[in-house]
């Protein structure tokens, strides 16, 4: 063999003809082929395997994609980079462009997660703070705005790199929807699915953007604070319950813890103030049983005359959330403010006044505010 095949034998060997993509694990995303100081030679195989997509890349200028199949790598099958070396028709020599493979499969079970809480405003408890968090899975949908945007030169990249900018993209994403979608508190918890939807409608053209395809969006759990959990839960039971009877409840249940304070003078005094509404409650149904028994025939006690029927007690009506309740008699209207049920602008009406009027305004329910403490003497 004479000195000129031994020279075109070793330069044979420099040049590429495969160009493949196959020791990859599940994390990684994309690969640069690596040529080291290697050409690829004109007419190479480019083998392109389910699940990747190749990319070649001139001086940082997106060039030819290909989808799976195996290729032969001239200027027919390499147009856009054909131009842009500014080949010409039948170039038949060795070149240097930069292949990345891009693997396309499902990245799934992929976690985020709120870092700080998440302030909302809801119109019954005002300022409150959520927690969320779930999986999502996506998938390369454009690998060459991929390979450019966010790749870069990295000859290696996984999902572990751009996991960190996906979920805080997806943090401030949530955020937002969760602000503008002005529900009450109580539904965030129990509506996830349908808030999972939403969240992922928002979040897919910013994927897109990149080459990015959102492709599963799941929130696993709102969690708030244990002290908001109890007032939504005791908010939900009231809401269930009748008023009237909840009232009388709770009555009973202040005079059974007034009685337990021994020698307590506040708990004494409630218990006198709760036991004179049961009191009033009780005579009067005692009262209502004693009439109904006259008007069926039975003699008045003793013989003696018996005195006419007590005047009905004031009615009030109250609203709460917007909706009527009652009617309810003054020391039960007591109990509710006591109770905080309603407050002083509360909207109340009782017969013959022309309008509902806030609490405060009425003459005679000024007493629940606070003002029994009567004036100072004259000349004191």
């Amino acid at each position: 063999m004479d000195i000129f095949s031994k020279i075109k034998e070793k330069l044979s060997h420099e040049f590429i003809d495969i160009v493949e993509w196959l020791d990859y694990s599940d994390d990684t995303i994309a690969h640069r082929f690596e040529r080291y100081q290697n050409e690829i030679k004109n007419g190479a195989k480019l083998i392109v395997r389910e699940g990747q997509t190749a990319v070649f890349v001139n001086e940082g200028q997106l060039a030819d994609v290909f989808t799976p199949g195996t290729y032969d790598l001239t200027t027919q099958n390499l147009p856009i980079l054909t131009t842009l070396k500014g080949w010409k028709y039948g170039f038949n020599s060795p070149f240097k462009a930069e292949v990345y493979f891009v693997n396309t499969h499902l990245f799934t079970d992929e976690k985020w997660g709120t870092k700080n809480p998440v302030t909302l405003s809801d119109e019954r408890f005002g300022l409150v703070e959520i927690r969320a968090f779930g999986t999502y899975a996506f998938k390369i949908a454009d690998a060459g705005k991929f390979i450019i945007d966010i790749v870069g030169t990295d000859n290696n990249f996984t999902n572990f790199e751009i996991n960190e900018h996906l979920k805080s993209l997806i943090a401030t994403r949530f955020t937002d929807t969760v602000g503008e979608a002005n529900l009450p508190i109580e539904l965030y918890a129990a509506n996830t699915s349908e808030l999972s939807e939403t969240c992922q409608e928002v979040m897919k053209p910013e994927f897109l953007s990149v080459g990015i395809s959102l492709e599963k969006f799941y929130i696993e759990n709102v969690s708030m604070p244990e002290d908001l959990k109890k007032e939504i839960f005791e908010y939900s039971r009231i809401d269930k319950l009748d008023l009237d009877k909840l009232t009388k409840f709770k009555t009973a249940k202040a005079i059974e813890a007034a009685a337990k304070n021994e020698g307590g003078t506040a708990g004494a005094g409630m218990g006198m103030g709760m036991g004179f509404v049961l009191a009033q409650q009780m005579g009067g149904m005692m009262g209502g049983n004693m009439n109904m028994g006259q008007q069926q025939g039975f003699p008045k006690a003793g013989g003696t005359a018996v005195p006419p029927p007590i005047p009905a007690a004031v009615q009030y009506f109250y609203a709460v959330n917007g909706t009527q309740q009652g009617p309810v008699s003054f020391e039960q209207l007591g109990t509710l403010f006591a109770n905080r049920t309603i407050n002083r602008d509360s909207l109340v009406w009782k017969q013959g006044m022309a309008n509902w009027t806030a609490l405060q305004e009425v003459e005679e329910l000024k007493s629940f505010l606070g003002g029994n403490t009567p004036p100072p003497l004259p000349g004191a």
